[in-house]
């Protein structure tokens, strides 16, 4: 009896993690945004997904021994992170809409970064100087986490890393049925007009909440 009760909590556990952690990253943000550009064009995009589900693991493990409580009592901490990120964000919604108006950079080939260094340092950038990525993953999955037992947490980080990684290997995945459709010029104009779209609205939310403190 006591065994299936455990077992029935650790399923639970592991579901409310899988969840929540589904919810907040399957919304399009830079970081999505940045994925899916990449597996359209088919550039890069595995590097990337891993790099990205590295990143949450990384950051949900954190949140979760208890750093969320350290980045909420440091407000320096958050401007800084604010303003690197208003400004990466503004650029590189430039460079997207700049692909957007220029026929000649609508290519497959011609867009996104064109090594493998510059793809994986600007996930570093699209996840690690935005601020809502640290909200979301150190400071509310680790505060929902962090009030289990000990013993429970790791399935939390689980069921996290789980929906995670199925997520950003779905969207790594996803160029290959959406590439028909990129061999238009058309739809690469849209997708980068989306995609500049998102990053200046996050850059605008992140200034409006950095003023607005």
């Amino acid at each position: 009896m006591e065994s299936s009760l455990w077992s029935a909590t650790v399923l639970a556990v592991f579901v409310k993690g899988f969840i929540a952690t589904a919810g907040l990253i399957i919304a399009i943000g830079a970081q999505n945004a940045f994925l899916l550009g990449q597996s359209v064009r088919r550039q890069f995009h595995w590097p990337v997904a891993l790099l990205c589900s590295f990143f949450d693991i990384a950051l949900i493990s954190l949140g979760v021994a208890g750093m969320g409580l350290l980045i909420t009592r440091s407000p320096v901490m958050l401007q800084l992170a604010s303003w690197g990120g208003i400004a990466f964000l503004s650029w590189y919604g430039a460079l997207a809409l700049r692909a957007a108006l220029h026929p000649d950079v609508l290519r497959a080939a011609q867009g996104g970064p064109k090594t493998l260094k510059a793809a994986l340092a600007t996930t570093v950038a699209v996840t690690l100087l935005n601020p809502h990525a640290w909200l979301d993953t150190v400071v509310l999955l680790g505060s929902i986490g962090g009030r289990y037992p000990a013993e429970l947490r790791a399935v939390f980080v689980a069921g996290c890393v789980t929906a995670s990684i199925s997520w950003f290997c779905g969207l790594a995945a996803a160029g290959r049925w959406l590439e028909p459709l990129f061999r238009r010029p058309l739809a690469w104009r849209v997708l980068d007009s989306l995609i500049a779209l998102m990053m200046w609205t996050i850059a605008a939310l992140l200034l409006a909440d950095t003023l607005g403190r």
